[in-house]
């Protein structure tokens, strides 16, 4: 049950963050600690591996607004652990009486999944309400699925832009390949458990109130497996090295996130598989730039062509494209494409935003530096003042 687990855990203390962690410093310390973790980074490492498992599981239920808050309040409620003792005699300071002699053990996850055998309703009915589901019968014990996994890769920025199929190699639990998944030795089944009869639970008397529990034949699946698979020891997954090709979609931002469903870490014994996300690194261009969906580019040019205007040869995304500059066009004017920019996810593209930049020669002599000389004469005498009305002048 997810509350009964959320009072045991402590998230915040998992990432190393206080309660009032924002969601950027959550993201970044979570990052930081699965990449230091990460099966890649530590084969054949037990400890890394079960603690990457507890940051991404952490991360998960802390970056969702609506987990977040429904965790902090099973906190609140149950702040002071798991298990709680309930005097008997009296019926004053908070303890439950009428019971007699010493006091009573409960456990708080006991109390979570109490199904009492009188017809009253246990805490996790009672607090139905709060987490959002009402009162139940106890439920065959379904097999987990498994944990969502986080990778990160590099793309250049054409590959970004354009969009690109790639391999990506996990080191992860997947299904075994020799029962498929099932965690029985090829040729068999798994059997229902007669102990429990498949519900995964069994009820218990204790005193005044009944309990379900977990069934202890079968571990809560509901089922056993008599001859387990050879190579998984009954688990329904290993441990592999595996390639997968991936579709980065045109468009793809700098630390975007894509999710590839069930591509994560197997589940046990026939569960679904977890999600696989994929944040993306895009490597900056020496000459595009990218503004939303709009690409840029700074094109250096001479004076005489921004003073008599031009045409420019401008580099997009699929080949060349000419620029009309006109005459008289001032130093640093963004000229507008349509249609010649990144591509949408919505379809269509983004347009082309081409900056225009003045380029100085760093020597200007024998016939040039006489024109330029005669230039700026017939400039003065037309009037042209370049710096009028500039600072007071």
């Amino acid at each position: 049950m997810v509350q009964r687990e959320w009072v045991e855990k402590d998230f915040y203390k998992e990432l190393g963050v206080s309660s009032d962690a924002s969601d950027s410093e959550i993201k970044s310390v979570a990052r930081k600690l699965m990449a230091e973790n990460h099966p890649d980074r530590n084969p054949n490492n037990p400890v890394a591996e079960e603690r990457y498992k507890a940051v991404g599981e952490a991360k998960d239920v802390l970056l969702d607004k609506a987990k977040r808050k429904e965790y902090d309040e099973t906190r609140r409620l149950f702040a002071n652990g798991g298990g709680r003792r309930f005097g008997g005699g009296g019926g004053g300071g908070g303890n439950f009486g009428g019971f007699g002699g010493e006091g009573v053990e409960f456990n708080l996850g006991d109390l979570f999944d109490a199904a009492p055998q009188t017809g009253g309703a246990n805490i996790g009915d009672l607090f139905g309400g709060l987490f959002g589901r009402g009162a139940q019968q106890p439920r065959p014990s379904r097999p987990r699925r498994g944990n969502d996994l986080e990778t990160e890769t590099e793309l250049s920025f054409l590959e970004a832009t354009k969009g690109v199929a790639m391999p990506l190699r996990l080191t992860s639990p997947a299904p075994c390949t020799n029962c498929h998944g099932s965690g029985a030795r090829p040729g068999t089944s798994p059997k229902v458990c007669p102990n429990c009869n498949g519900a995964g639970v069994v009820n218990r008397n204790q005193g005044a109130f009944g309990f379900s529990e977990p069934c202890t034949e079968c571990r809560g699946t509901g089922s056993i497996i008599e001859e387990p698979c050879d190579e998984c020891g009954g688990k329904g997954a290993t441990t592999r090295t595996r390639t997968i090709n991936v579709r980065i979609p045109p468009g793809v931002e700098d630390g975007q996130r894509i999710r590839l469903a069930g591509q994560g870490e197997a589940g046990l014994r026939g569960a679904p598989s977890g999600d696989l996300f994929v944040t993306v690194h895009v490597r900056p261009d020496k000459v595009f730039g990218r503004t939303g969906d709009d690409l840029t580019v700074t094109v250096p040019v001479s004076f005489h062509e921004l003073a008599l205007g031009t045409t420019l040869s401008v580099p997009t995304l699929e080949g060349k494209v000419g620029v009309r500059v006109p005459k008289g066009t001032s130093d640093g004017r963004i000229l507008r494409v349509r249609g010649r920019g990144v591509p949408k996810r919505a379809g269509g593209h983004g347009d082309l935003l081409v900056t225009v930049k003045v380029a100085v020669p760093p020597n200007v002599e024998g016939e040039a530096a006489e024109a330029l000389e005669a230039y700026a004469k017939a400039e003065r005498a037309s009037g042209f003042d370049p710096r009028a009305g500039w600072a007071g002048a």
